[in-house]
């Protein structure tokens, strides 16, 4: 217990030095929480083995943590956030120069059928999606 109290005192170090700014990029930041994934789970073993079953059960919910922390993405890619051309918008819909809103939401429904998170696609498509419409329909 000594050891995650102390690392709890670093991180809470680290996190002041860094003013609030993010001192790790996304990329790193999840390399890195994975390794403390592993670590925790293998100390987890190592206390659980000892008779420690308090411990185990603290350093298994801390590497659950860290593991799920791997997986979580932005909402938006950046791509997505940029402000976005009429050509880009209307190529990536693939509705003509012209179009009305209702074709332009007819195309917009098709497309987030199949590429939606749910059905299978990824979010940085359907924000793509998204950032289209708004832009034909806004204009």
């Amino acid at each position: 217990m000594t050891y995650i109290a102390l690392g709890c005192v670093i991180l809470a170090l680290l996190m002041w030095a860094g003013g609030g700014k993010p001192m790790l990029k996304r990329r790193e930041w999840r390399f890195l929480s994975g390794g403390f994934a592993i670590m925790a789970f293998a100390a987890a073993a190592y206390v659980g083995l000892k008779g420690s079953w308090g411990s185990a059960i603290v350093l298994v919910v801390l590497g659950l943590g860290l593991a799920v922390s791997t997986r979580r993405t932005g909402a938006m890619p950046p791509r997505a956030r940029e402000a976005m051309s009429d050509v880009e918008a209307r190529a990536i819909l693939g509705v003509r120069a012209g179009a009305s809103s209702e074709e332009i939401q007819a195309a917009y429904s098709r497309l987030m059928r199949l590429a939606h998170p749910d059905k299978g696609g990824t979010d940085g498509l359907a924000a793509q999606l998204n950032a289209a419409r708004d832009r034909l329909i806004r204009k």
